[in-house]
């Protein structure tokens, strides 16, 4: 079963851009969606004039005193004028509902060509107001002061994680030679796993392997910012934007395709009181929704490019997509499996962590990077015989997930 024998029709990505990931003083949030829009219509091989249809996705909530951007694409070409255009906000997964509403149109049949667009803008607003916009994501936290902001509730996830699995726990893998300090040296792995692996990414918004004893080490260059939370541990404040065509068919010119072979989605309660901190319960349903429709599963996986918006969510992540038991995340780091040479790479681009998280640009640019993958196309970051690649996608805490399984044609 793949999602065409069950709709009937593929979905193809057939081009695709990406700006670089930073604090880009000198671009605004029109010139970003411009600017990956364009790269993607003209790498599909097409002309603006066949688009059909335009999905963009940005969470703003404050951050930019724009706040009805649907249109801003039209202003590539006076073709795309008509063009029906729609936002869509889902917190940090804004982009990945923006592709799914895409891939909806197209098997709706409404579309044949569909432009799908992650973008962010969230350097030109302070500290403050960028905290405030992550929170009004939380039930319990919207509207309120905090001097941890959205870390403080992913550090919560860790504690609660530390005190169901830690060292303390029989199989938990969590402590072991190398790993003395339990959780804080898996989480410090991770990090500097990514840091590492977004070396090779040339939009990454971070260009510096940290090594993994600094990413482990409380210091004045980083500090705990929620305990046990380090800065490490937590994806940087981004600008950045990106694009993706979706159609039917291949298109002619294109430089390559990739097919979607199946997608997920599944949202969990609000309220913090209503779910398990460590379950993640909705997120491990997206990728066996996502699994199911693409007739695989995560044994046939070549690479992932996962939500690490902190280094517990990847930890965490391990668990939900089944490459180990729950509890037993540490094993894939300790042993090597989610390394570039590992049986499954995770975040070869760099993550979230490395990359950048400008939160309505992430889910878009996480497909592209699997795009790039897939068609032979990565540069740097290529892997060798890479078949079939995951992008998942969380807004909240566990509570809007996403996940596609894409593969080469």
């Amino acid at each position: 079963m793949s999602l065409k024998d069950r709709f009937g029709k593929d979905i193809l990505l057939t081009g695709w851009g990406h700006s670089k990931f930073g604090k880009l003083t000198d671009q605004t949030l029109e010139t970003l969606i411009v600017q990956v829009a364009g790269e993607a219509i003209a790498n599909s091989g097409l002309e603006p004039k066949d688009i059909d249809e335009i999905y963009l996705g940005q969470f703003n909530s404050g951050m930019q005193p724009l706040g009805f951007t649907s249109s801003l694409a039209l202003q590539l070409s006076a073709d795309l004028a008509n063009v029906p255009a729609t936002r869509t906000e889902n917190a940090c997964a804004s982009g990945s509902a923006a592709f799914q509403q895409g891939v909806k149109a197209l098997l709706a049949g409404t579309a044949r060509n569909v432009l799908v667009i992650g973008a962010e803008k969230m350097t030109d607003a302070g500290a403050d107001v960028v905290g405030a916009a992550l929170l009004g994501a939380s039930y319990e936290m919207a509207g309120k002061p905090s001097t941890t902001g959205f870390t403080g509730l992913f550090a919560e996830v860790a504690k609660h994680y530390d005190k169901r699995y830690g060292a303390g726990t029989a199989g938990s893998g969590i402590a072991g030679p190398g790993f003395e300090n339990g959780l804080g040296d898996v989480l410090g792995s991770i990090s500097a796993k990514n840091h590492h692996n977004g070396m090779s990414n040339p939009y990454a918004q971070m260009h510096r392997d940290f090594g993994v004893e600094f990413c482990r080490t409380i210091s004045d260059k980083n500090p705990m910012v929620a305990d046990p939370l380090r800065r490490t541990d937590c994806s940087p404040v981004s600008d950045g934007a990106a694009a993706v065509v979706l159609s039917t068919r291949e298109t002619n010119g294109a430089t390559a395709a990739v097919r979607l072979a199946g997608f997920g989605h599944a949202n969990d309660f609000l309220p913090a009181e209503k779910r398990d901190p460590t379950e993640f319960e909705a997120t491990r349903v997206s990728w066996e929704r996502a699994f199911t429709m693409a007739g695989a599963g995560v044994d046939d996986l070549d690479f992932a490019e996962v939500h690490d918006c902190f280094t517990i969510a990847e930890l965490i992540m391990y668990e939900a997509m089944g490459l180990v038991p729950r509890g037993q995340g540490a094993r894939a780091i300790k042993e090597g499996w989610v390394y570039k040479d590992g049986k499954l790479p995770v975040n070869v681009s760099g993550g979230l962590k490395a990359k950048g998280h400008p939160v309505g640009a992430t889910g878009v640019s996480q497909h592209v990077i699997a795009a790039m993958q897939l068609s032979g196309t990565a540069g740097d970051m290529q892997l060798a015989n890479a078949r079939r690649g995951a992008v998942q996608n969380m807004g909240g805490v566990g509570i809007a997930n996403y996940v596609s399984i894409l593969e080469a044609l």
